[in-house]
């Protein structure tokens, strides 16, 4: 599912939720938490999405600690899945 996916179901539900910029390809799904939809993302996805960026894979797990998955922008804030290896 993409973003513009998600965005259209939600659409006729009358519903909306926040994306993270710049991490479309790292984008999984949707979530609910108390009937507010909320987007989810692959961790893995999006640490590749940074280094695709022209960080390396350390510049990228500290980018993503401090800026993506630190902040809180409200009810809405994505949720970031931790890949399991099964």
């Amino acid at each position: 599912m993409t973003t513009s996916e998600a965005a259209l179901i939600l659409e006729d539900r009358e519903e909306s939720f926040l994306l993270a910029d710049g991490l479309e390809e790292a984008f999984i799904g949707i979530g609910y938490s108390f009937h507010t939809p909320i987007a989810i993302y692959s961790k893995k996805k999006a640490i590749k999405c940074l280094e695709k960026k022209g960080m390396d894979k350390e510049q990228a797990l500290e980018f993503f600690d401090y800026n993506i998955a630190g902040a809180y922008v409200g009810d809405q804030t994505p949720i970031f899945l931790e890949d399991l290896d099964c």
